[in-house]
C-alpha cells in the first residue's frame, strides 16, 4: 500500500517530524481558500503516487491568488503519467538553504534494514546511487534491537551534513525508522527535508508504502487506503479485478510474466540492458487468451509504455496453449498499438515458438535478447 504525500505526512508529524502547514484541497476555490489560509507563497502540488512530479508540471510554487488560482486549474484534473489528478496539496513554501535525503528500506542482499543519508536531496536518489554511491551514507541496523542513537549519528556525519543539523536530522532518521518498524513499511523516506536559515529541518516531501500483508495490524492505515482509493491508480484496480498481481512503475518497457520470480528477473534485466521497467505483471499460472488479453489492455492503457515483453515458461500450462493464447490475444485487438517481444521457455516451448504469429510479435530465442529487443523497441518509440 501506498500513502500518498498528504497521508504520509500526517504520519511523520504525528510522530514529531517537522512538516510545513498544508491543507488538502479537490477544488480551484479550496486551493485559493486554503492557499489564503496558510498564506504566500505556497506550493501546489498534485496528490499522485509517481516521482518526478515538478518536472511533470504537477508541483506548481505562486505568489498570489491569481497564480494559485491558474495552477489549480491547470493541475486539477490532469492526467500526470497516466493518472488523474484529483486532489493537491497546498503547503506553506519552505525558503531553505540545503536539501538532504533520509530513508529507511529492506536491504535483501544482507538481510536488514538499512537507513541512509545523503546531501543530495531534491533528486532521485536511485540516479544517486548510480552514479555517485559514496554520496549515500548507510547503516544496517539489526532489527531485535533497532536503531542505537549512535547508528543515526554516524550516518549523518559520514553523509557530510552540517554540524549545526546533524542532531535533527539524525533524529529524523531515527524517528523514520521506528516508523518503519511499527507500522510494518517497506519503504520510507524523505526527499527533500529541507535546511532552513534558521538551521531547522522539514520533511517537505514524504513517502511511505507499507506491506499488504500486515494491514491487519493497521487500521488506522486501511483508512487511509479508503480514502486515497478516488485518486489511485486504475489501472491497479483493474489489476485487481482481473486477479493480477500489478505494480506500476515509471519505466516504458511493459513486463507480463507468469510468474513472480519470472517477472523480477525480467525488470532486473530490463535495468541491466539500459532500460526503465513500466511495470511488475504476473498473471498467475496459465496463460489462457482472455488472461493475455487482460493483461495486453492493462500494459497498453499505460500511456509511459513503449513496448512489451512477455516472459513465459510453460510449465502445468504447455508452451504451444500459451502461444494460442498470445495469438488469439493479439488478434482481437484492431491494431497493436505497441512492439510485443515474446519469450517461451519450459514445455512444449519450441512448438510454441513455431506456433507463434510473427506478424504480431518479436519472437526471441531466450531471455536476454527478448529484452534487449524490447529496450530497443521502447528507445526507438520513445524518440518518435
Amino acid at each position: 500500500m501506498k500513502l500518498h504525500e498528504y497521508q504520509a505526512k500526517g504520519v511523520f508529524a504525528e510522530a514529531g517530524i517537522p512538516v510545513p502547514e498544508s491543507e488538502l484541497a479537490e477544488t480551484v476555490d479550496e486551493v485559493v481558500d486554503a492557499a489564503g489560509r496558510i498564506g504566500y507563497p505556497v506550493a501546489v502540488k498534485a496528490q499522485v503516487q509517481v516521482g518526478g512530479r515538478g518536472k511533470a508540471g504537477g508541483i506548481e510554487l505562486v505568489d498570489d491568488e491569481e497564480a494559485a488560482r491558474e495552477a489549480a486549474d491547470a493541475i486539477l484534473g490532469m492526467d500526470l503519467k497516466g493518472l488523474h489528478v484529483g486532489s493537491v496539496l497546498v503547503e506553506e513554501a519552505v525558503d531553505f538553504t540545503d536539501e538532504l535525503y533520509v530513508g529507511v528500506t529492506m536491504d535483501r542482499t544482507v538481510g536488514r534494514p538499512v537507513a541512509m543519508v545523503s546531501t543530495r536531496g531534491g533528486v532521485n536518489i536511485e540516479e544517486v546511487a548510480a552514479e555517485d554511491p559514496d554520496a549515500i551514507a548507510r547503516v544496517h541496523v539489526d532489527p531485535s534491537f533497532g536503531m542505537h542513537p549512535y547508528q543515526a549519528r554516524n550516518a549523518v556525519y559520514d553523509a557530510g551534513v552540517d554540524r549545526d543539523v546533524a542532531g535533527d536530522v539524525a533524529s529524523v532518521l531515527t524517528t523514520l525508522y521506528d516508523l518503519w518498524d511499527d507500522k510494518d513499511a517497506t519503504d520510507i523516506e524523505v526527499n527533500p527535508l529541507m535546511v532552513t536559515a534558521d538551521d531547522e529541518v522539514i520533511a517537505a516531501d514524504a513517502v511511505m508504502n507499507v506491506d499488504d500483508d500486515a494491514l491487519f495490524r493497521h487500521p488506522d492505515l486501511q483508512e487511509m487506503e479508503e480514502e486515497g482509493d478516488a485518486d489511485g491508480d486504475d489501472l491497479e484496480a483493474k489489476a485487481d479485478e482481473y486477479g493480477f498481481d500489478y505494480v506500476r512503475l515509471d519505466g516504458d518497457v511493459g513486463i507480463i510474466g507468469n510468474g513472480a520470480g519470472l517477472v523480477m528477473t525480467t525488470l532486473d534485466l530490463v535495468d541491466y540492458y539500459g532500460g526503465a521497467p513500466a511495470n511488475f505483471l504476473d498473471i498467475g499460472g496459465g496463460a489462457k487468451a482472455e488472461r493475455v488479453t487482460n493483461a495486453l489492455d492493462m500494459v497498453f492503457s499505460d500511456p509511459n509504455v513503449e513496448s512489451v515483453v512477455f516472459n513465459i515458461f510453460g510449465g502445468i500450462t504447455r508452451g504451444d496453449e500459451v502461444a494460442k493464447g498470445i495469438n488469439e490475444a493479439l488478434e482481437s485487438f484492431e491494431e497493436i498499438p505497441k512492439p510485443v517481444v515474446v519469450r517461451l521457455a519450459g514445455t512444449n516451448a519450441e512448438e510454441g515458438m513455431e506456433i507463434l504469429n510473427t506478424d504480431l510479435v518479436t519472437v526471441e530465442g531466450t531471455l536476454e535478447e527478448a529484452v534487449q529487443r524490447a529496450v530497443e523497441f521502447a528507445g526507438t518509440e520513445g524518440e518518435q
